[in-house]
């Protein structure tokens, strides 16, 4: 691949070349067609070619392309309408800017300054993005490691465990942050009771609760917010990936007290909030509350987890599905590049989270057949290995 020489060894690629998209297939440049579940890892939120999102981009293209946020601008005064108008109880200001780790950054500035404290405190298993700060509150060590030092003052508590968390947080403790459901670590659902447990631990202490939901928002999880499943609402909400339809943007939804505490010029972003991904974010927050995209994911992710349950039983190779929605986290007992590769010849775009999970986030407009078809092909694939170990074994 050409791109290979330019790019560096930054990604771990697979040997497709896409040219065009529908919905949730995507063509390479040799016409072959493909089930994408790999969605730019939860980009495609809306479909690829989704109508709404093109006809936005066009018709505001023609007006113009960018308004920095010193100015005034109609596009963005409607996104931001719509957006607060759906955000979770308390959330009526936001900062816009560009890509999920942005989203991040925002938000650990406004929470250290509204609290005037500077502990922070992430969970293990957490992936929060790869610029300094965002890195900083991501566990995994291998993304940490040779970067150090990174931002001091971060605490790992056990994801799910209240004692763990409360061993970690002090006096300094200006924010807890997770994601209602980790996303890279293996798709790792936040059990019954822990984020109600958090808000009110948060409470007692002045402590801000940073919800991320940059991957699990959107109506990814079959609710338009993942933190709806557990009726708990955040100080502070990071979202970005399908929030403009495919465009970059990324968004820190906050109470307005605590962006009351910003002064001019502490932060700020020269792209955020233009009217090309504005225009972009109007129409994919359409598409997702009135296309029945949030219902749809919810009725196909059923759909896949009564197939993924019957895999299970089948393929002694499968060791746990997790998830809700169209979030879906297969474990394996062995590693899964070779059925990854195994899929794409099947004609089946999947993820991996970390080395032995797949992970499913196709676009929330993926339909009956597609799903099907998935099931199959992975089903073909993984007799395939088996076969294969057997022979080996």
């Amino acid at each position: 691949m050409s791109e290979d020489q330019f790019m560096g060894n930054l990604y771990q690629r697979f040997p497709v070349t896409i040219e065009k998209g529908v919905g949730a297939h995507v063509w390479d440049v040799n016409g072959k067609e493909y089930i994408d579940c790999m969605g730019g890892y939860g980009v495609a939120l809306v479909g690829h070619k989704n109508q709404r999102v093109n006809d936005a981009i066009k018709e505001q293209i023609d007006k113009i392309i960018t308004v920095h946020s010193s100015l005034y601008n109609k596009t963005r005064e409607e996104f931001l309408t719509l957006l607060i108008s759906l955000a979770p109880k308390g959330l009526t200001q936001v900062h816009l800017n560009n890509s999920g780790a942005e989203a991040i950054e925002a938000a650990m500035k406004f929470a250290r300054k509204f609290t005037g404290k500077k502990g922070m405190v992430a969970m293990k298993g957490s992936y929060h993005g790869k610029s300094f700060g965002a890195l900083s509150l991501t566990f995994n060590p291998k993304y940490r490691k040779a970067f150090a030092p990174l931002v001091e003052k971060v605490s790992f508590a056990s994801y799910g465990d209240m004692e763990s968390l409360r061993s970690v947080i002090d006096d300094d403790t200006a924010f807890v942050i997770l994601e209602p459901i980790q996303g890279e670590s293996g798709i790792i659902v936040a059990p019954e009771g822990f984020l109600q447990e958090v808000r009110k631990l948060c409470d007692e202490k002045g402590i801000l609760l940073i919800f991320d939901e940059i991957q699990a928002g959107l109506g990814r999880t079959g609710r338009l917010w993942a933190c709806d499943h557990w009726n708990t609402a955040p100080d502070i909400l990071c979202l970005a990936k399908g929030i403009a339809g495919g465009v970059p943007m990324g968004a820190t939804l906050v109470r307005p007290d605590i962006l009351a505490s910003i002064s001019k010029g502490e932060h700020s972003s020269t792209f955020g909030g233009n009217p090309i991904s504005c225009a972009a974010g109007t129409a994919a927050l359409k598409a997702i509350t009135e296309d029945g995209l949030i219902e749809n994911s919810d009725k196909m992710g059923k759909l896949f987890r009564v197939g993924l349950e019957k895999l299970k039983e089948k393929h002694p190779m499968i060791r746990e599905i997790r998830g809700k929605g169209l979030m879906i986290g297969i474990e394996m007992k062995f590693e899964v590049k070779d059925i990854l590769m195994g899929l794409i010849k099947k004609g089946v775009l999947m993820l991996y989270s970390g080395r032995n999970i797949l992970r499913i986030l196709p676009p929330l407009v993926i339909s009956e057949d597609d799903v099907t078809q998935v099931l199959h092909a992975l089903d073909s694939v993984l007799t395939e290995e088996e076969e294969k170990r057997n022979v080996q074994g």
